[in-house]
């Protein structure tokens, strides 16, 4: 089935590091994907999108680019502050099917 692939976590980064968290996806048809954030006592929050293929979503400094040649959607942002810290999703939906799946990685 459609399922999406992080990198291993946590990761530890000194203030205005580059930072990227990898995200690959597997998926039959085009999925729309997602980067979601959970900051520390919050709840679940959509940072960024992307419904087709070489769309760029960005938001609060992050950015992450839909590759479907690599099938990938990494995360990345020039200068991390340590108000950064946090949980980070990647997830996908399928538009066709209705699934969706995701994985997790904290910052």
């Amino acid at each position: 089935g459609d399922s999406v692939t992080q990198m291993e976590g946590p990761v530890t980064l000194s203030e205005e590091a580059f930072l990227t968290i990898n995200c690959t996806y597997t998926a039959t048809g085009y999925p729309s994907l997602f980067w979601y954030v959970q900051y520390p006592g919050e709840g679940l929050q959509l940072l960024l999108k992307a419904t087709k293929a070489d769309d760029k979503g960005s938001n609060k400094g992050f950015e992450a680019t839909y590759r479907k040649e690599t099938t990938s959607f990494h995360l990345e942002k020039d200068s991390v502050q340590a108000s950064d810290s946090a949980v980070y999703f990647c997830a996908l939906s399928d538009t066709v099917t209705g699934t969706a799946g995701g994985a997790e990685h904290k910052l």
